[in-house]
This record gives structure tokens, C-alpha cells and sequence, in this order.
């Protein structure tokens, strides 16, 4: 038989399904894993589902997404962001993801260097190598933000972007705007792109701000801005999130959301448009739940194990940077899951291969649930720790 393709052998499994076999054969394991928030969208997305039925039309649509929707999500740039996105394009994915992945295609040729953030987010790393690129991992600082003079040393003739993600996933990291400015304008002086990851922009906390690099008018022709209402408005299964290009990129990106999507779900576009209608007031009261766990966590982080971990300022995640047990990462996210019934995602998925790390997510069940499941986590690391 013939074997698959070597580049589909570069390509790390997901971790996600790995971890969800294990919490299945042990009944009451509690998930700190998946990035996912506790609440539902916005009833109002009934509304624009019974328009869509009205339509009475089940054929395709624009492969860039319809008008309508990306007239409200130009509107929400201008108004949330900052952004005049009149002067860029505007593309509607199958999530944030999808949304990675066209970019990376459109860009970049066999061979060329995508520089991550390390930890990265995994999928970012998969899809680099799916599109049979080098991802290119630079290091970041104790409090996990970036070092601009690590990513500068880092760039070749080889290299296309660099790949920003803020809030961030996995570390819960905010980055700053000078230090978002810093990166776009290596970017633009590199002749390479900068592609900012923005799916958690409304989950900052205590005296962090999200900021968007391509509001400055001097982004416009190199940077890639991504978005998503997976998070946000807890529209995860309805996978819709939209890009923001240059407007030279907009062809081949249509050439490659044709090939693989032809168009974004209609009828979650349609609920999309509900959902930016309704606006982050909708949010804002979900993530200040949120924000009351995150209190909790970092309390009983501290006052119960003593592991590492950066400044909780954003997202909905916890990196936590554990001393030389003995074990694997894999090791640890086992025992967690077989003695203590909590389920986290070991660091290896990051990138992370030298050092003992966990990441835990926040936000995904109800906050009752998810207090139980840190004090669980926190309960299990001591232990470990002590033993």
C-alpha cells in the first residue's frame, strides 16, 4: 500500500480527542481542557435563524461571506477596534481557524518560515506544517510576553509572518500596545506580515487592554487580523469567524475558501448577524463570571501549590510551569485524571518539550462546576508536588 503524505507525518494529533478518551473511561472527571465558555449564545440568534428559513433559498452563497454580515462586523471594527475596514477585506471563515489556515496558504510557498510564539497555540502549529511550512518557535519572557529583539534574530529570507496571539492562548497573557506596535512595525520594516490572533479580545482582566495592530494606518499592507464568535458568544459549535486582509490577499484567499468551504454556513451566518446586533454587552456580564473563578483560581494557586504561572490577564487559561517530577506532561495529565478526576492539557501540545507544564482552561462549564474542578486541580498538584 502506498503511505501518506510526509507532511501529514510532521503534523502533531490532536491532543483534544486524546484527552477526551481518557476523561470518557473515567466517569465524574471534571474538564479544565477544552477552550470552550460556560454560556449559550444570545436567544436572539432564533431570530436570525426564522430569517434564514424565510429566505426560502438553500443555495450557495458568496465564498467571502454575505453583505449583510460583513457590513455589521465592518461596523463592529470600526466601533469596537478601532479599524477603518474600508480599506482591507473582509473574509467570513468556518471559525478563526479556518480563517489561519487561509492565511498561511495564501502567503507562504513550501519551505518558508512561519515565526510562533512559544507556547503556541497548537492548531496555529499544525496548520504551518498541513500547509508544509517551518514553523519557527521563539521564546517569550517568565510573564510569557514576547521578546521583539528574539523575534527579530529569528527572521531569515525565508520568512513570511509572524504570529501574534493576544489575549493569549494558552498562557492567558495580554500584550501591550506598544509591544504589539513594536511587532507590526518589525513586521512591515521585514517585509513579512504580521498576523494577530484576536479570538479572546473581550476576555481581558484587572488593567489589561486588548488592542488591535491593524487600527494604525500604517498596518494596512502587511497586516492579517482574525476574529471569531466561538468564544465571545459562546457560538463554538455554529463555527464562524472572519478575517481581515489586505486587500492584494483577497483573491487567493477566495481560491482557497472556495476549494475547501465554497461558503461559510448560511444559516450561522445568519445567526452571527443576531449576535453582533446584540453587541459585548451580552458578554461582558458572562466574562465578569468568569472573571470571579479566575479570583478563585489564582487564590488557591497560591495559597495551595506553589507552581509557576504568568499574569492571569486575559482569555481564559492557565499555563502552569511545574518542577522536574519524574514524569511526562502526559504522566501528570493522566494521574490528574485517574486520582483527582480533573482533565488539563499537557504543555508538549505547546511546544513546550524541555520543562513539566499543564494548561487549564476557566471558562468552559458552569462557574460552580469549574471551582470544583480547580480545587481538584490545585488539590491533585500539591499532592503531586508533596509526594
Amino acid at each position: 500500500m502506498t503511505d501518506i503524505s510526509h507532511r501529514m507525518n510532521r503534523v502533531q494529533a490532536p491532543i483534544i480527542p486524546e484527552v477526551a478518551d481518557l476523561i470518557d473511561c473515567n466517569p465524574g472527571t471534571i474538564s479544565l481542557g477544552q477552550g470552550v465558555v460556560y454560556y449559550s449564545p444570545p436567544e436572539q440568534i432564533n431570530q436570525g435563524v426564522q430569517e434564514f428559513m424565510k429566505m426560502n433559498s438553500h443555495h450557495y452563497q458568496a465564498v467571502e461571506g454575505i453583505p449583510a454580515l460583513r457590513n455589521l462586523i465592518s461596523q463592529k471594527l470600526r466601533d469596537e477596534n478601532g479599524i477603518d475596514a474600508s480599506s482591507y477585506e473582509i473574509v467570513v471563515s468556518a471559525g478563526s481557524n479556518m480563517g489561519f489556515l487561509n492565511a498561511i496558504l495564501a502567503i507562504a510557498d513550501t519551505g518558508d518560515e512561519i515565526i510562533l510564539l512559544k507556547p503556541w497555540y497548537f492548531n496555529h502549529e499544525m496548520a504551518v506544517r498541513i500547509a508544509d511550512c517551518i514553523p519557527v518557535s521563539v521564546d517569550t519572557d517568565q510573564q510569557f510576553q514576547p521578546d521583539v529583539k528574539l523575534m527579530e534574530q529569528a527572521i531569515t529570507n525565508k520568512t513570511r509572518a509572524i504570529v501574534t496571539v493576544s489575549p493569549n492562548n494558552p498562557t492567558g497573557a495580554v500584550y501591550d500596545r506598544e509591544k504589539l506596535l513594536e511587532i507590526n512595525e518589525l513586521c512591515r520594516n521585514s517585509n513579512i506580515f504580521h498576523i494577530h490572533d484576536e479570538a479572546y479580545e473581550y476576555f481581558c482582566y484587572d488593567d489589561a487592554e486588548h488592542f488591535s495592530p491593524a487600527s494604525v494606518e500604517s498596518a494596512l499592507d502587511h497586516t492579517i487580523s482574525l476574529y471569531s464568535t466561538s468564544k465571545s458568544f459562546g457560538m463554538a459549535n455554529w463555527r464562524i469567524g472572519y478575517m481581515l486582509i489586505p486587500p492584494r490577499l483577497f483573491k487567493p484567499v477566495r481560491k482557497i475558501q472556495d476549494t475547501n468551504l465554497i461558503c461559510p454556513s448560511v444559516i450561522s451566518q445568519y445567526a452571527a448577524m443576531e449576535c453582533l446586533k446584540v453587541g459585548r454587552t451580552f458578554c461582558d456580564s458572562r466574562i465578569a463570571e468568569i472573571d470571579k473563578v479566575r479570583s478563585h483560581f489564582q487564590q488557591r494557586l497560591t495559597s495551595n501549590c506553589a507552581v509557576s504561572h504568568g499574569k492571569l490577564q486575559g482569555a481564559f487559561y492557565a499555563f502552569l510551569q511545574l518542577p522536574d517530577l519524574g514524569k511526562s506532561d502526559m504522566d501528570i495529565v493522566r494521574f490528574l485524571i485517574e486520582q483527582y478526576e480533573v482533565a488539563v492539557i499537557p504543555g508538549v501540545a505547546f511546544g513546550i518539550e524541555h520543562s513539566r507544564c499543564i494548561r487549564a482552561s476557566y471558562g468552559a462549564m458552569q462557574p460552580s462546576t469549574v471551582v470544583e474542578g480547580i480545587d481538584r486541580l490545585t488539590q491533585g498538584l500539591k499532592n503531586l508536588l508533596e509526594s
